[in-house]
């Protein structure tokens, strides 16, 4: 069984050296927690040193049993992964039992995907007569026309906008910068916004490039952008769940389905990896089943 001189020191470990959150610590002691209760369920009660892959794999096939959520399993062999490496790391074992240990396939749920009439309907919600009116729709127009992220939105500066061009630079995850093109009815927004709405606003020091301003004249944060989004919806009459990740997805379905190379998509939505940009891509039979009819020789 797992002794509270280890638990101790793994808890340590976590919060000096690993600098985890109090709740991300607790979620670990807890995953180990579950360890000695399927030894106590199996009458087993063996040390750490003793603990086996086999050991482990029964205790996945466990939790499993219990019907756990293949997202929550998952977490349990990081943290079970976690203290192990920590145990090797203090040679307190020679061998980690959880190195072969795989954590369970879980099924990616796709987010629901905007029509161009719903994304229409959202943007016509808009009360353009108010301060922000001018400022939504140019946040809409420029989630869906360059599928960005909405971190990516909400930091896109002005000296980020290259109009003459028609690209924005954009800093994405691991502060990489990449290219997007944006459209003219983007930056028609984006224009009109800064020259008639974003004028009034007192801005604060140190925010006077950031191009999307709350009333406070500071950077608009995630989190707002989150609820002028879940507002429109509502308005609008949409009843699906929406978030500005939505916008994205719907960007990358929308090109994908007018015959947008998947590349040239991964490029824009900022992927490291094209197998990512797939997941953002759930093409219907019939779309495929038309790719191959027009393409393939033998069809």
């Amino acid at each position: 069984m797992i002794s509270n001189p280890y638990l101790s020191s793994f808890k340590n470990y976590l919060k000096l050296e690993r600098s985890l959150s109090g709740n991300s610590i607790e979620a670990y002691l807890g995953d180990l927690n579950k360890l000695s209760q399927y030894f106590e369920s199996v009458d087993q009660t063996p040390q750490v040193k003793e603990i086996t892959g086999d050991d482990l794999k029964h205790f996945v096939s466990w939790i499993n049993e219990l019907g756990m959520l293949p997202s929550t399993q998952a977490r349990v062999v990081s943290g079970l992964k976690a203290f192990f490496s920590f145990l090797m790391l203090e040679e307190i074992i020679t061998t980690d039992p959880s190195a072969l240990l795989e954590s369970p396939r879980q099924v990616k749920h796709l987010p629901d995907t905007l029509s161009i009439q719903e994304i229409n309907g959202m943007i016509g919600a808009i009360d353009a007569s108010k301060p922000e009116g001018m400022r939504n729709k140019a946040i809409l127009e420029t989630l869906y026309g360059c599928g960005l992220r909405v971190s990516e939105l909400s930091n896109l500066k002005i000296s980020d906008v290259f109009e003459e061009n028609e690209f924005i630079r954009i800093f994405g995850k691991g502060n990489k910068e990449r290219l997007v093109p944006i459209g003219q009815t983007a930056l028609k927004y984006i224009n009109i916004y800064l020259r008639e709405s974003r004028v009034h606003v007192p801005i604060k020091k140190g925010h006077e490039d950031y191009i999307f301003l709350n009333r406070s004249g500071t950077r608009l944060s995630r989190i707002s952008v989150f609820s002028i989004i879940k507002a429109l919806a509502l308005k609008s009459g949409i009843k699906k769940s929406i978030s500005p990740h939505t916008f994205r997805h719907s960007f990358a379905t929308h090109l994908i389905e007018g015959g947008a190379d998947l590349r040239a998509v991964q490029e824009m939505l900022g992927h490291s990896s094209i197998t990512t940009t797939e997941i953002y891509t759930h093409l219907d039979r019939d779309y495929l089943r038309g790719i191959i009819t027009e393409f393939h020789p033998r069809s």
